[in-house]
């Protein structure tokens, strides 16, 4: 009898303890704050809120993945937001660190973060998978996670980002009807991949090469690893010409200065490229367009961290969010290329070209930007 009343004792207890640790957030009715710049992904995106928190706030970004010029704006941009006056009297501690591609390394990071009190953590997660602990740890102690970018597959928190499978599909698009306008309804074309593991990358490949099965012709497609990183997407790009020969087209989720100048190093034949709002990219496209550098460039902004952040601060303060928030896609086409608008012929190579959002009341100069260190914030 003992022994039965002591097992009904702790299944009542594990089920308040348990029904007591998932307090954040609530799945309420839309619409969510501010629609103009927290703008739902579509019809059917749910909304949370979660329990109010009087500020300032602790807020970490925990990156994972720093090896390229994206990231490393991105983390400038980050500090840069930090001290806008909007954000800087709502911030008690700002913190930056990041972790490398190890995700549990990154999911370590996070803890550590969430125990050490921190009330929000902005992240680009490693993987789109695995982060079901921290998220119910989290949970248990109001803590607001933001992922961006590199977002998870989970509709538990609230996350930010591009459509990267409209992205990689308006590259192919823009490529296809390019070498349509010169009799090509076929071809070799290169893709040149990002980071190995992401969900971006995942995305954008599978817009690009549904598109091409879409069109109905025939596409020999040679794939490399860039990285998202101009040097060394500029070393596979020029070895994918030294073994392949010419390609039709190239499309690049990333690094495309480096594509560019490997194909300019090869006397590579200037033909449609898709890529990234790399300024290099940008400029390149300027000075080539006449030659049939005919490009587009749609920019994954690293400023999508400072929207991250204005999310983290405004779900603290209580206010009805969306679960997925879609920031529309900033294109650039080879013949809407104005210097001093959409690129900037004296500043540098690497600096990607879209920072400003007009609609959250964001706009981060290029020099606040560049005068912030990469550096881990901690």
């Amino acid at each position: 009898m003992k022994l039965n009343i002591f097992i009904a004792a702790s299944v009542t207890s594990l089920m308040l303890s348990t029904s007591a640790s998932v307090a954040a957030p609530a799945v309420v009715a839309g619409p969510g704050v501010d629609p103009g710049c927290f703008a739902p992904w579509d019809a059917e995106t749910s909304f949370f809120q979660w329990p109010a928190k009087q500020g300032p706030y602790k807020v970490a970004i925990v990156n994972g993945f720093v090896g390229n010029g994206w990231r490393i704006q991105m983390i400038k941009t980050a500090k840069a937001f930090a001290e806008d006056p909007s954000m800087k009297d709502k911030l008690a501690e700002f913190k930056v660190v990041s972790t490398g591609t190890d995700a549990a390394t990154q999911l370590g990071a996070i803890e550590d973060f969430i125990n050490q009190g921190f009330d929000a953590i902005v992240t680009i997660a490693v993987s789109p998978e695995g982060f079901d602990r921290v998220i119910k740890l989290a949970d248990r102690q109001d803590v607001v996670i933001v992922p961006f970018d590199n977002v998870l597959d989970t509709d538990a928190v609230m996350q930010i980002n591009e459509d990267q499978l409209a992205m990689g599909r308006t590259w192919a698009q823009f490529v296809l009807d390019q070498l349509a306008e010169d009799g090509k309804t076929s071809g070799k074309v290169l893709e040149v991949r990002g980071l190995a593991g992401n969900s971006v990358d995942r995305d954008r490949s599978i817009g690009i090469n549904a598109v091409l099965d879409e069109s109905g012709g025939d596409w020999e497609r040679v794939s490399v690893v860039g990285n998202w990183d101009d040097g060394t997407a500029q070393k596979v790009v020029a070895d994918a010409i030294a073994v392949h020969g010419s390609f039709d087209a190239i499309l690049a989720q990333g690094g495309t200065t480096g594509v560019v100048q490997a194909m300019l190093d090869a006397g590579h034949p200037m033909v449609p490229v898709a890529g990234e709002s790399e300024n290099g990219f940008r400029k390149l496209m300027a000075e080539h367009s006449a030659e049939g550098l005919k490009g587009i460039s749609i920019g994954q902004s690293p400023g999508l961290v400072a929207i991250a952040m204005k999310a983290a601060v405004s779900a603290l303060e209580g206010n009805v969010m969306p679960q997925l928030i879609s920031v529309p896609l900033p294109v650039a086409t080879y013949d809407e290329l104005e210097d001093g608008v959409n690129y900037w012929s004296d500043l540098p190579d690497n600096f990607f070209t879209v920072n400003e959002f007009p609609a959250c009341g964001v706009n981060i100069t290029g020099p606040s930007i560049m005068a912030q260190s990469e550096a881990d914030a901690t």
